[in-house]
């Protein structure tokens, strides 16, 4: 059964974009970015991709889905295809006609659910942090991309202010990085 794995980057305090949905505090250069390139690059956008002169390895991750905040950020400069390298899904309730390539669900749980049972690679969970708070039943594996900063407010990593079952964690692995970014992985306890 594939898995459903969150990877995102969120600060210290546990936010993964500030109250405006900005998330340029975050550093985009030091020594964490051999991990983000060599071992998450399906996870990068294609345009990303592209101007860093990297083919996807298609190893880790074939499909995305991510919520309508999130999906629109690429939108809003022209990018309709942001994953091009992967099956895209956007949750989203208000929109009904998504561009090619790109399948729109209204129900990203049930989604989710059929995806993992079909074969292929893990599903990438891009966010945002309402959508991982509706996905938590489903999520199998989280990998955060700590970063050194605080933010004090903002968009939470899990959202929607709905009380949730408690759900276990197992952390796998974590690596601090001279940028003070940590990469911690954890598996779900079942």
């Amino acid at each position: 059964m594939r898995e459903l794995v969150y990877y995102v980057a969120v600060s210290i305090d546990g936010y993964i974009a500030a109250p405006d949905g900005s998330y340029d505090a975050f550093p985009l250069e030091g020594d964490h970015l051999s991990v983000i390139v060599g071992e998450f690059a399906d996870a990068l956008p294609a345009h990303v991709l592209t101007a860093l002169g990297i083919e996807p390895p298609r190893t880790r991750f074939d499909t995305v889905i991510q919520g309508r905040h999130s999906y629109d950020i690429a939108r809003t400069v022209g990018i309709e295809r942001p994953y091009a390298q992967l099956r895209e899904y956007v949750a989203t309730r208000s929109e009904t006609t998504p561009p090619e390539g790109v399948t729109f669900t209204a129900d990203a749980l049930a989604t989710v659910r059929a995806l993992k049972r079909e074969d292929g690679l893990a599903i990438y969970l891009c966010g945002g942090g309402e959508l991982a708070g509706a996905l938590l039943p489903e999520i199998d594996r989280l990998v955060l991309k700590r970063n050194p900063v605080v933010l004090g407010a903002g968009i939470p990593m899990f959202g929607g202010g709905t009380a949730a079952p408690v759900r276990s964690f197992r952390l796998v692995s974590a690596r601090t990085f001279n940028s003070g970014v940590v990469v911690e992985e954890y598996e779900r306890v079942s």
